[in-house]
């Protein structure tokens, strides 16, 4: 006789396992231990999304990041009806990430392109967790601002690529 007890506490375990598999790619928790992002882990909100829902608008005040546990979300730019995409987003990947240190207004959209699931981490998760385990906190902090210097800079060599091009186009006018 099989016991439903055993059969839903394994099932929790592989889930448990399988959302530590996600954090443990996401590259801000990488180099976290199994212990700290279970920490992680408890301060983390599910959020389900239907096809075509909005995360959130371009506009809106940003107040944390997300992390796409199952599904897509699409990064678009524009109005609706005349939106641009211009990243598709699926299992481990994340964005809204500036929104952890700034409650600046949201630069884009983020939509669901299927059915989703997403982890929320959002700012007062992030004080909370600088108050109840510094070390822990400052970790997150330190490897989020290095991943927004990365990307800065990886921007930043774009925009003079680009400069460098239409520099080009103009002598050649």
């Amino acid at each position: 006789m099989s016991n439903p007890i055993l059969w839903r506490n394994l099932f929790r375990q592989k889930k448990a396992e399988s959302l530590l598999d996600v954090l443990r790619n996401v590259p801000i928790f990488e180099d976290l231990s199994r212990s700290e992002l279970k920490s992680i882990e408890r301060i983390l909100h599910r959020r389900s999304y239907r096809r075509g829902e909005y995360i959130f608008r371009e506009g809106e005040t940003g107040l944390g990041m997300y992390i796409v546990e199952e599904g897509a979300v699409a990064i678009t730019v524009g109005e609706p009806g005349h939106e641009k995409e211009i990243s598709l987003l699926r299992n481990g990947e994340f964005f809204g990430e500036m929104a952890l240190l700034h409650e600046d207004p949201r630069s884009a959209n983020a939509v669901a392109r299927v059915d989703t699931i997403v982890l929320g981490f959002f700012q007062p998760d992030l004080l909370q967790l600088l108050e109840t385990n510094p070390r822990l906190g400052v970790s997150v902090v330190m490897r989020l601002a290095r991943i927004i210097a990365e990307r800065l800079q990886h921007l930043l060599h774009e925009n003079k690529q680009l400069q460098e091009r239409i520099d080009e186009l103009e002598r050649n006018r």
